[in-house]
């Protein structure tokens, strides 16, 4: 397989068009259509759909999008690593991140990565905690930050960051906001540490019994607040139930139910009034923790070493500056099985 050959293939998938790529590859259309073809029978299976409209990649093609990218930059950063003095870390790093947690820290760790180390890029997958793990089990990431998961097979494991879970959805007539308990004040509790929240709290219990709108049993929140409820002997009242985060998120938003939110979400909620709630879970604690993971098989690169260090300081900073409700955790190492 050549270097070429998959350069081809991105700018085949970003056209949507092999007539396109081809005009701006500055390359013959057969010429570009045999390659691509060549591609497909090295690999052993097919990459792209094609119709009178074009090409549209399938999820072969799609996985091997990712992970060209990621090759052709690695192949860029070693020629100029060859060509001029090292000055600082340099290199590829793949950080898988849950998406809900993605849009508040992502945005401060890549902006000073920019500034500070603008040898490396970085390259993110955000999506559900699940394919997180499983970007991480099939080393299509270097760090990945896992939820409640604290040990994982070939993996390098560290606790990293604890955050409460909120009950939240629209609540006009104030029914719901009558139920809640007073907040414990706001006190700063020290560097790490979020402020004692000032947003209502309310038992699981009475959590447990409003209309909710919920993802299937395999999505970690659902689980977590399953295990609550299997363990008070409650029944959840599901009103809705879909996989989908962006139609959980319609539904609520809509009014049609409340759902269980980490911390991390609540930057992205709606704005306090107008009927909105968003109140602490307790009695238990409802919570979740991150923890910070490497491959056991190998020793993290300087490169993958600067983003860890980068995003352990953006994380204690939001939590310093109360953007995050959450607490860091001390960095002792989980336990790992071997690869």
């Amino acid at each position: 397989m050549e270097l070429r050959s998959l350069r081809y293939f991105i700018a085949v998938l970003e056209a949507g068009s092999l007539s396109r790529a081809a005009v701006a590859l500055y390359v013959a259309q057969p010429a570009l259509t045999a390659q691509i073809k060549k591609l497909e029978l090295e690999l052993g299976t097919q990459l792209f759909e094609r119709s009178h409209a074009g090409v549209t990649p399938t999820a072969a093609g799609l996985q091997l999008y990712q992970d060209a990218r990621k090759l052709l930059s690695d192949a860029s950063a070693m020629r100029d690593r060859l060509q001029r003095p090292p000055e600082g870390p340099e290199g590829s790093v793949t950080v898988a991140v849950p998406f809900l947690l993605s849009s508040l820290l992502l945005g401060p760790v890549l902006a000073r990565l920019k500034r500070t180390h603008p040898r490396i890029r970085v390259f993110v997958i955000d999506d559900l905690s699940l394919m997180v793990r499983k970007a991480m089990v099939d080393r299509r990431a270097d760090i990945g930050l896992l939820v409640d998961t604290e040990y994982l097979n070939g993996l390098d494991v560290t606790p990293f960051v604890r955050e409460p879970m909120f009950i939240c959805g629209y609540d006009p007539g104030g029914d719901v906001a009558a139920m809640t308990l007073p907040s414990p004040g706001g006190k700063k509790q020290g560097r790490g540490k979020a402020a004692t929240s000032r947003r209502p709290m309310l038992p699981f219990a009475r959590a447990a019994g409003l209309p909710l709108v919920l993802q299937s049993r395999r999505f970690s929140i659902r689980a977590s607040v399953e295990a609550a409820a299997n363990d008070l002997g409650l029944e959840l009242n599901i009103a809705h139930e879909h996989d989908s985060a962006r139609v959980i998120r319609s539904l609520y938003l809509a009014g049609a139910g409340f759902t269980f939110s980490p911390a991390c979400a609540m930057a992205d909620a709606p704005p306090a009034g107008g009927g909105w709630l968003a109140a602490r879970v307790v009695q238990p604690d409802l919570a979740r923790t991150y923890y910070l993971a490497t491959s056991s098989a190998r020793e993290p690169d300087p490169a993958t070493r600067a983003v860890m260090q980068v995003l352990v300081d953006e994380t204690r900073a939001l939590i310093d500056a109360g953007r995050w409700e959450a607490e860091f955790l001390p960095g002792r190492r989980g336990k790992t099985a071997g690869p």
